[in-house]
């Protein structure tokens, strides 16, 4: 069978770069023209979403990529870096093993609290208690983006993410009705528990990221990206302070066993 080349061009379709010798373009534009003339975010923006963020809608795409970098040696995607980082694998590795430690669980709330927000508006404020009944009976008693088993009684990141979206909110440059979602379902969280159970950085992110019009799953994207400058930074710092086959726990430390 003969073919004129087309299909092979067409196995990988993408609109998001085109490129022949001593030429670049992404998204359209020359290479050149945004180098030095876009920051980091607005590139990630431009290449995943397909279009240039400005404003205060792109300073709050930075401001949640900024706010979820790190949080500490024992979250888990940044011990697993630390840990390959000991074993003679290279950084991109140690980075490779921290990100794959990123699911449901440990990294997946801030997806999940997109799509929960996304329920809360479509179903309106007045059914938000049976929203949140249905969504418990479907996925579990607890709300992805409330509450902290480290951060009592407030994740220090949340205040500060909803107080710049109020600000964009005020400036028209989102709608602030996923702002005044989280709020709500705070308060529902409150009258239930007879204490504060505030929104944590997953679901201060979904906030941001409903405002701006992204898909659930780029949530747990967006949130993949900023964790990886973490975990670059823990993968250096554990080369630089040496070690080897470094374990979860000091040698000292051994398990229970609990078998025959």
């Amino acid at each position: 069978m003969t073919t004129d080349g087309q299909d092979v061009s067409d196995w990988w379709r993408t609109a998001i770069i085109d490129m022949e010798p001593g030429r670049i373009a992404l998204r359209g534009r020359p290479v050149q023209d945004l180098i030095g003339a876009m920051d980091f975010a607005g590139m990630i923006w431009l290449l995943v979403m397909g279009e240039e963020i400005e404003g205060p809608r792109a300073q709050l795409f930075e401001a949640a990529l900024v706010a979820a970098v790190d949080h500490g040696p024992q979250a888990p995607s940044i011990a697993a870096a630390r840990m390959a980082a000991t074993c003679g694998v290279g950084l991109q590795s140690a980075m490779a093993t921290g990100l794959n430690m990123l699911g449901d669980v440990h990294g997946g709330a801030g997806e999940q609290a997109v799509g929960l927000f996304r329920a809360a508006d479509a179903a309106g404020p007045d059914r938000l208690d049976d929203l949140l009944a249905d969504w418990r009976a479907r996925n579990g008693p607890y709300l992805p983006g409330f509450g902290h088993r480290f951060h009592k009684p407030v994740d220090p990141r949340a205040p500060r993410l909803l107080a710049l979206v109020d600000e964009a909110a005020a400036a028209g440059a989102v709608s602030g009705r996923f702002a005044e979602i989280g709020r709500a379902i705070e308060a529902t969280l409150a009258r239930e528990r007879s204490r504060a159970v505030p929104m944590n950085i997953d679901g201060a992110t979904a906030v941001i990221y409903a405002e701006l019009g992204c898909p659930a799953p780029l949530a747990r994207g967006f949130f993949g990206l900023s964790r990886s400058v973490g975990i670059l930074a823990h993968a250096w710092e554990q080369r630089q302070q040496g070690g080897r086959n470094k374990g979860p726990t000091p040698p000292a430390y051994r398990w229970t066993y609990d078998g025959a």
